[in-house]
């Protein structure tokens, strides 16, 4: 018996059909080139959007300025400062074993102070404390610990204010205290919770409990 061999078609043998067309490989590539194009935009679009996001500068809103803080800006030791009027005359003395000025509220604080303030009319006020805090001019003083104030009258007798707080307005002669103070006058002595005065217009108004021991002006004196 004879084995007759059965063909095998040219294209299970790997060999092109003759009849078949030739697709050469740079359209095979257009045809792949052409279905993701779009993909491929898209994903360029997203890395351009992204760098440009990462690189573009931010601008930030300004900045207050920060709050100066309660720091002195300079000390003084064993100092005197003198203050004088627009025709050259001595206005206030302020002396001290040591100070220091604060910025943020240009104020000073003393130790151990001493003042020595001429108002408008030559009268003289002599100020002393173990602490004090003065404004910028000088013109205003708190007097801490141990505070007395030493004035004339308008008729040139003394007066004196003593406490553990005074807070003396020197450019307008005014004293005031919020606590217990002593205030005498020759030989007359009132003590008070507190109290306000005005020595331009000679008044004083004590406040809370007032205790006084008053002596009867000398003959002929108004």
């Amino acid at each position: 018996m004879a084995f007759i061999p059965r063909s095998t078609p040219a294209a299970d043998r790997g060999v092109a059909s003759p009849g078949a067309p030739h697709i050469p490989w740079t359209w095979r590539l257009r045809e792949i080139l052409a279905a993701y194009l779009p993909l491929l935009l898209m994903l360029m679009l997203a890395l351009s959007t992204w760098w440009l996001v990462k690189n573009t500068p931010t601008f930030l809103p300004p900045r207050e300025a920060p709050l100066p803080r309660h720091e002195p800006d300079y000390t003084m030791q064993s100092f005197a400062v003198e203050r004088f009027g627009p025709n050259g005359a001595l206005r206030i003395r302020i002396e001290g074993e040591q100070a220091r000025h604060y910025p943020d509220t240009d104020t000073l604080e003393i130790d151990q102070v001493r003042i020595h303030a001429i108002g408008e009319a030559g009268r003289v006020t002599n100020a002393s404390s173990r602490r004090a805090v003065s404004n910028g001019d000088g013109s205003e003083v708190q007097l801490l610990g141990g505070a007395r104030v030493d004035s004339l009258g308008l008729r040139g007798e003394p007066i004196h204010f003593e406490g553990e707080f005074l807070h003396a307005f020197l450019a307008t002669e005014r004293v005031r205290s919020h606590l217990p103070v002593v205030v005498r006058q020759g030989t007359s002595v009132v003590r008070a919770d507190g109290m306000e005065y005005d020595n331009l217009s000679q008044v004083v108004q004590f406040k809370g409990h007032v205790r006084a021991t008053l002596t009867p002006l000398p003959a002929g004196t108004k």
